[in-house]
């Protein structure tokens, strides 16, 4: 009872000097707080509201949270501006997440988007871009959570990576660098973060019908380099055709599970494409999964 009522008299967390309450004065009797970024749409904002409905408090952040109108009416959830490009976003969602809360167990790094063209057609700007959104802000937004995590020997941090994180595509070259590094990194955090209590997990859809191919997506195309056009058209009238899965909710119950399962398990595919396409890929040498995947684009 004793850390019941200190607990009571203590407001969202924080004790009379403001500070964050220590661990002893036992934190799990709080709601459990995850921090999801982009969740204006798609996998993020399925995954809000699925974690509200477990009865989590949840800090969906976005660029643009002045926009939000759905999200905002959910009990136990706080919208707050975050554009991972911006350390001072980031910064301040954390510390008025963890003002209201008092803790952050669980950040969800969502935010992200796919250019698609030809490297060589690829401005200095644009490889930069899609860097500093799929990697860099990741690496921003995690090092922003990890003192609180570290402190209460807790957290698990989920990164939404893909199936383009395992195996590739014609003319998605810098996406995919980005979400094969991302895969890296979360693997080799592992070994820094397990000894804090700090577990790491990677979700990996496969296609789903989301904002993805809509505003999240950055086509640069062949440019003014012809030689790459007509392989560029075949690719794009390709991916026109490619079945996506309106199941989306799918994806919120991956991340669901990784957040709560408590398990070591590294890696989490989402999709019977994603599973399949996967599991070839370990049976396949490389030229022999290079020709599969030339073939698939000319049909």
């Amino acid at each position: 009872m004793k850390s019941i009522s200190i607990q009571l008299i203590c407001i969202n967390g924080f004790n009379s000097s403001g500070g964050v309450l220590p661990q002893q004065l036992n934190l799990k009797i709080m709601k459990k707080t995850v921090l999801i970024t982009g969740a204006s749409s798609g996998f993020g904002r399925e995954a809000v509201k699925l974690f509200q409905q477990h009865g989590w408090n949840v800090i969906a952040s976005m660029r643009s949270p002045e926009k939000e109108t759905e999200l905002t009416k959910l009990n136990n959830v706080m919208l707050s501006r975050l554009d991972v490009t911006d350390k001072a976003s980031i910064q301040n969602t954390v510390e008025k997440g963890i003002g209201q809360f008092g803790k952050i167990d669980v950040l969800v790094n969502n935010a992200g988007y796919g250019s698609m063209g030809a490297l060589e057609a690829a401005s200095g700007e644009m490889v930069r871009r899609q860097f500093d959104v799929n990697l860099f802000g990741l690496i921003e937004v995690t090092k922003a959570v990890l003192p609180i995590m570290r402190q209460n020997k807790y957290g698990v941090i989920i990164n939404i990576s893909s199936m383009g994180g395992r195996v590739t595509y014609p003319f998605s070259s810098l996406y995919h660098a980005t979400k094969f590094a991302v895969e890296g990194l979360t693997e080799s955090l592992q070994y820094e973060l397990n000894p804090f209590g700090i577990n790491l997990k990677i979700v990996e859809p496969g296609g789903y019908q989301t904002d993805f191919a809509g505003r999240s997506l950055a086509p640069f195309g062949a440019g003014s380099l012809t030689d790459y056009q007509p392989a560029f058209d075949q690719f794009i009238a390709k991916l026109t055709t490619w079945p996506m899965s309106k199941s989306i909710s799918e994806v919120a119950e991956a991340i669901y599970e990784a957040a709560t399962d408590g398990s070591e398990k590294l890696r989490y595919p989402v999709g019977a494409d994603a599973v399949q396409i996967v599991q070839a890929r370990h049976q396949m040498d490389d030229a022999a999964f290079k020709n599969m995947i030339v073939s698939q684009m000319a049909e």
